[in-house]
C-alpha cells in the first residue's frame, strides 16, 4: 500500500470512531451543494454529484442534511456560495502535493494553506508546478470478501483499468474518470462497495524518513483539518510502521 492510501487509511480510521465525523459531514454536505449548483440536482444527469451522494452514504449522512444540500446547490434553499480552488506544492523532502479547496473566501484559504506549508517544511508552488505528475482516475472500494481473482474478473467485464489488492482492507478498482458510475453500478450486484470517488494518482513517488516524514505527515493532517480544504493528494513513500507509530 503506497504512502498516501496508507495515510487516507489511517484518516478513515479515525473517522469511523468519531475523531473527525463532523469534519467528514461538513466537507461531502459542502461537495454535494457545489455539485448540485454546476451540474444541477437530478443525480441521473450529473455524475459529480453521483460520487457526492455515494459518499453521503458511505458517512451515513441522514437523507434530509443530503436534500437540503441539494436545494442549497439548485438555489431552492438559501446557502454559502462555494468556489473551486486548487494549490499545488511541495511538502518535506521534494514530496509533490494538490491541495482541492472549496471556499467562500479565496483569500482567506489562500493565506491558510500558505501558512500550513511553511509551518511543515513544504511551499506553495505557482500553477501548474506539479500536477503534471498525478493522473485523474476513478477509485472504487470493494470491501473484503471476495478472491483477487473473483474481483479481477468483475472489474475486467465491468469495464475497469486496473484492480489494487490492499489485503485485509480489501480491493481497490481504478477506472477511467468517466466511467466510474457505470463500473460501480456494474460491480455491485454480488460486491460490496465502500468509497467511490475522483482521485489523483502519482506518476512517481518520493520516499521520505525521520524528521521529513514526521512533517509530512504533520502537514497533511493539518490541511486535512481545514474547513476549505477538500482533499490533498501527495506522492509520497513513508514505511508502514513508521506511519502507524508517526499517527498515534
Amino acid at each position: 500500500m503506497s504512502g498516501h492510501n496508507r495515510w487516507s487509511k489511517i484518516k478513515r480510521q479515525k473517522a469511523a470512531m468519531g475523531a473527525t465525523k463532523g469534519k467528514l459531514y461538513s466537507k461531502v454536505i459542502k461537495e454535494i451543494t457545489v455539485s448540485a449548483r454546476l451540474g444541477g440536482g437530478d443525480p441521473a444527469g450529473n455524475a459529480r454529484l453521483r460520487v457526492a451522494l455515494a459518499a453521503a452514504r458511505e458517512a451515513n449522512i441522514p437523507k434530509d442534511t443530503v436534500e437540503r444540500a441539494i436545494k442549497k446547490g439548485t438555489g431552492e434553499l438559501e446557502g454559502e456560495s462555494y468556489e473551486e480552488v486548487t494549490y499545488e506544492g511541495y511538502g518535506p523532502g521534494g514530496v509533490a502535493m494538490l491541495v482541492e479547496c472549496l471556499t467562500d473566501n479565496r483569500n482567506r484559504t489562500a493565506a491558510d494553506v500558505r501558512s500550513v506549508f511553511g509551518k511543515w517544511g513544504g511551499n506553495l508552488g505557482a500553477e501548474g508546478a506539479v500536477a503534471w505528475m498525478f493522473q485523474k482516475k476513478g477509485s472504487i472500494t470493494v470491501k473484503p470478501g471476495p478472491t483477487e481473482d473473483q474481483v479481477m474478473e468483475r472489474a475486467i467485464d465491468a469495464g475497469a483499468e486496473d484492480v489494487i489488492n490492499h489485503g485485509d482492507d480489501g480491493f481497490e478498482v481504478r477506472t477511467a474518470p468517466a466511467d466510474l458510475h457505470t463500473v460501480a453500478t456494474r460491480l455491485e450486484p454480488g460486491l460490496s462497495l465502500g468509497e467511490q470517488k475522483y482521485t489523483y494518482l502519482p506518476q512517481n513517488t518520493v520516499r521520505v524518513e525521520g524528521e521529513n516524514a514526521q512533517k509530512m505527515l504533520k502537514l497533511m493532517d493539518a490541511l486535512d483539518d481545514n474547513d476549505d480544504v477538500q482533499n490533498v493528494y501527495a506522492n509520497f513513500e513513508i514505511d508502514e510502521s513508521v506511519m502507524e507509530a508517526l499517527s498515534r
